[in-house]
């Protein structure tokens, strides 16, 4: 009788709980943790690519110091943040490592522009693999992170529902942090990196006037 009961109990628990959202609020933590996870393993083969880089474009432009620290100092702030799964629940941890992340994307678009300078180092087999590959990475960092909006917008949405948000008040889960209007505006342009184009040639100097004619002469 005992078992029987517990058994009813059972039953009647799992329906309460899925009548009350709590398997999609779970559902959906699951496809967050997902997305996220995709995101990172993009960052981390952007950063991957830097010290290549960084060397290839050193054999060629040694002189261009600062913009080659600016990566590398770039690339050790994002290295110096713990990037886990949990890093999603805590939105100041969250906004630090996009703007680390934001900083070596602006710091490598300087070094793509420098490296416009020496025609070399563009006609360098093994530079043209690594920016190719990093246009990539880009694109993949481009879909990545918006999949990772989407999954959160649905959390957030659900967590933020009645009666949905009864049960995430109960099982403390809380809205998660997202890509905000600013830094999404500030990752989203992909670095150029068209090394096909020749410099665009200067304008032509203005012919200098004639000189004034003299009265006294004929």
């Amino acid at each position: 009788m005992v078992r029987k009961i517990t058994g009813l109990f059972a039953i009647a628990a799992t329906l309460l709980l899925a009548g009350c959202g709590y398997n999609d609020l779970q559902r959906q933590d699951e496809g967050i943790k997902a997305a996220w996870s995709e995101v990172l393993n993009q960052y981390q083969r952007r950063a991957d690519l830097v010290p290549n880089l960084v060397a290839t474009v050193k054999g060629y432009a040694a002189q261009e110091e600062r913009v080659l620290t600016e990566v590398t100092a770039a690339r050790a702030g994002v290295g110096s943040i713990k990037a886990t799964p949990e890093l999603i629940n805590d939105p100041a941890a969250f906004e630090k490592f996009i703007a680390a992340q934001n900083q070596l994307q602006g710091a490598l678009s300087r070094l793509l522009l420098v490296s416009e300078n020496y025609p070399q180092l563009k006609s360098d087999a093994l530079f043209r693999d690594l920016t190719a590959q990093l246009e990539g990475t880009e694109n993949r960092i481009t879909v990545a992170r918006n999949r990772y909006i989407k999954s959160v917008q649905e959390y957030n949405t659900t967590v933020r529902q009645f009666p949905t948000n009864l049960t995430a008040m109960v099982f403390k889960m809380d809205v998660k942090p997202n890509f905000t209007v600013a830094n999404e505006a500030a990752v989203s342009t992909v670095p150029t990196v068209d090394f096909g184009k020749a410099p665009a040639a200067p304008a032509p100097a203005p012919a200098a006037p004639a000189p004034a004619a003299n009265p006294g002469q004929k």
